[in-house]
């Protein structure tokens, strides 16, 4: 389970907005100098993220909770956002390629087929899965009494 912390700063329904602040690992990392993700997080290094997660833990507004989601939702997310399209356009770029007898305007027209019918496909298998892929509310993290917030 990948967790995160952040404060419910709405309740609507049985659903919070939660507020998240990215940090970032950059800075101890021995690879910064050469990452890619070290420029996007550079980008947005702590701005604050908001997300409309199922609320099952019945927290308030202010509460400091615990969101969480499994990894293996989140690599099926993954697949579905971003291998599956990309693994239909080289398919369908390959068929187009070889019906066509070589021209290349039919392979382009494939790859654009294929990532666009990659992209339906992905779309369509999520939302028969319901809310598997979406964040949750794990717990609400209690403050001992006398502690400073």
């Amino acid at each position: 389970m990948i967790t995160e912390t952040g404060k419910v700063v709405a309740v609507k329904g049985d659903h919070a907005w939660v507020q998240t602040i990215r940090l970032s690992a950059c800075n101890s990392c021995s690879a910064r100098k050469g990452c890619g993700q070290r420029a996007l997080a550079a980008a947005t290094s702590g701005r604050a993220n908001q997300v409309l997660v199922r609320n099952s833990v019945n927290a308030a507004v202010g509460d400091e909770v615990t969101l969480g989601i499994d990894e293996k939702a989140l690599l099926g997310a993954s697949v579905l956002a971003y291998a599956l399209p990309l693994v239909l356009m080289v398919v369908a770029t390959v068929a187009g390629h070889r019906l066509s007898g070589g021209a290349n305007l039919w392979a382009m027209a494939g790859a654009v087929i294929g990532l666009a019918g990659g992209f339906m496909v992905g779309r369509g298998l999520q939302s028969r899965s319901d809310d598997a892929y979406e964040p949750r509310v794990l717990r609400v993290n209690r403050i001992p009494s006398g502690a400073v917030r």
